[in-house]
């Protein structure tokens, strides 16, 4: 069973026609990159899979999305429960006003955590696991605003990760960082992808085809096309893809 199944989802911002008979499956524990230019609904798609899109007012969604087999638009569906499953991390890194311990901890506290030997474990494992915990294990007291934009981002993936969710969203994590900072970005989704489920939203083309499985192509509201990432970078089956890739167009 694919851990992700998305099926004939339609969605829309008030009158917006967003998302057009969208369906694509996601295996565990792979990476699936989505592409397309501005505009074009990969976002959009990737915030369905964790109902970020209720909080906008006068938006409707048609079709089903299953998480392991479950509808996570059903009524009886906890959206707590969800977004504990499924982690987000944003384009610009958005660390809390609190220490780079609390940070990562504070996860697992909302979630009622209170054993502060298994937080303690836990923060020191996450912050491994993000290779940050060298760089930061002699100050985990202080602001998590003191670290650099690279550092902030892999301490975002740390917290989202520190609740051990089994799907991590990532809208364009590395945009707004140079190109050294991406680069370690890029090291730790091939790292974490041994534990998670990783959709990646990403304009950098390079970049889609160096970490993700399968990558899918948008445009203008609709998936063109969805395959293994290195077909659809060396033999993709539509001419739009292949001018996109190919910088015709986009």
């Amino acid at each position: 069973m694919e851990k992700i199944l998305i099926r004939d989802v339609n969605f829309w911002y008030g009158d917006f026609h967003a998302l057009k008979n969208v369906s694509l499956g996601i295996e565990e524990r792979e990476v699936v990159a989505f592409i397309g230019p501005s505009g074009c609904g990969k976002s959009t798609l990737l915030r369905l899979l964790n109902r970020m899109n209720d909080l906008i007012p006068a938006t409707r969604l048609t079709g089903e999305i299953l998480l392991d087999g479950r509808d996570i638009y059903d009524r009886q569906e906890d959206v707590d429960r969800l977004r504990k499953e499924v982690g987000m991390v944003f384009q610009r890194p958005n660390p809390f006003p609190k220490s780079i311990f609390d940070n990562v901890a504070y996860g697992l506290r909302v979630n009622g955590i209170r054993d502060k030997e298994f937080i303690a474990h836990r923060v020191e494992e996450t912050l491994r696991g993000a290779a940050l915990w060298d760089e930061v294990k002699d100050k985990l007291k202080a602001s998590a605003f003191a670290l650099s934009g690279g550092q902030q981002q892999r301490l975002c993936i740390a917290r989202a990760m520190a609740v051990a969710p089994s799907v991590l969203l990532m809208d364009e994590p590395a945009s707004a960082l140079d190109p050294i900072s991406t680069a370690k970005i890029e090291e730790l989704i091939r790292e974490l992808r041994r534990e998670v489920t990783i959709v990646i939203v990403t304009h950098n083309m390079q970049q889609a085809a160096r970490v993700s499985d399968r990558t899918a192509f948008f445009y203008m509201g609709e998936m063109v096309e969805y395959g293994l990432t290195k077909l659809i970078f060396t033999d993709p089956l539509k001419e739009a893809t292949q001018n996109y890739i190919t910088g015709r167009f986009g």
